[in-house]
């Protein structure tokens, strides 16, 4: 299956570049993914972390755990996240800008990258905050991103990501399979574009505020009105670290993601 994976990544690379002869955008290069598959786990999360204490000094590079299915994946709070085969069910450790005040904030680095990825099957994804990506209103992918750190530097950008491939979606999301019918990738082709995803996000680690403005324009309900703490506030945009931002009168507020 990993054979398959980088076959299917380098050739996602090779379109990239072939689509893009001309354009003043420089397609982001491969990383050189140390790449790991499992038909089975508790949660690749789990499985990231056991990979980053045998390579404590950070040696490993940028590294990738796959699975088939997961029994207990989990999302943002630590709520289930429902992994059958036929999804992409990753965790990743990147390197990341080390400097807290020049960097991207990796999950919006990756919901940018991930969306330019299924807009180049033809779908159009819009970003909920705080991790997912939707179309029509219904869940297609989600984020778990996270920093570690060394001191007050950087050390990596920690990224989990499941979305809904060629499985049965559960209530309220969407599967790419549904999207594209009667067109149908594989799983390895999917997860070759999760790894493409990545690659962009690492590419644009240094370079805050295109990555905020970009995902900002996919910002589900940008300029409307949303309840929170029992008032009404008008969603602004997103932060630079991709925090919400609310205003209710001259009142303006930074919401966090809760992980």
């Amino acid at each position: 299956m990993i054979g398959t994976i980088r076959a299917r990544h380098r050739r996602c690379l090779e379109l990239e570049a072939a689509d893009g002869c001309g354009s003043s955008r420089p397609v982001p290069p491969a990383l050189a993914w140390r790449l790991s598959w499992t038909p089975v786990c508790g949660s690749t999360e789990d499985l990231l972390s056991a990979a980053l204490r045998r390579h404590s000094s950070g040696a490993a590079g940028p590294t990738a755990v796959v699975a088939a299915r997961q029994r207990w994946g989990r999302g943002q709070a630590s709520r289930r996240w429902i992994s059958p085969a036929g999804g992409v069910w990753l965790s990743a450790a990147l390197p990341w800008c080390e400097r807290p005040s020049a960097m991207a904030d990796p999950g919006l680095a990756v919901a940018e990258g991930l969306a330019r990825q299924l807009e180049r099957l033809g779908v159009r994804a819009e970003l909920k905050w705080p991790n997912d990506l939707q179309v029509g209103g219904r869940k297609l992918a989600g984020l778990l991103p996270r920093l570690l750190w060394r001191g007050a530097a950087v050390r990596l950008a920690r990224i989990g990501v499941g979305l809904n491939g060629n499985n049965a979606a559960p209530p309220g999301a969407v599967a790419v399979k549904e999207l594209l019918a009667p067109a149908r990738l594989g799983t390895a082709e999917l997860t070759a574009r999760v790894l493409r995803a990545l690659d962009w996000a690492v590419h644009h680690a240094d370079r805050p505020e295109p990555v905020r403005r970009a995902a900002q324009a996919r910002l589900v309900g940008l300029g409307g009105v949303i309840p929170w703490r029992g008032e009404s506030w008008r969603v602004e945009g997103l932060a630079a670290d991709g925090g919400l931002m609310l205003r209710r009168g001259s009142v303006m507020v930074v919401r966090r993601r809760r992980f």
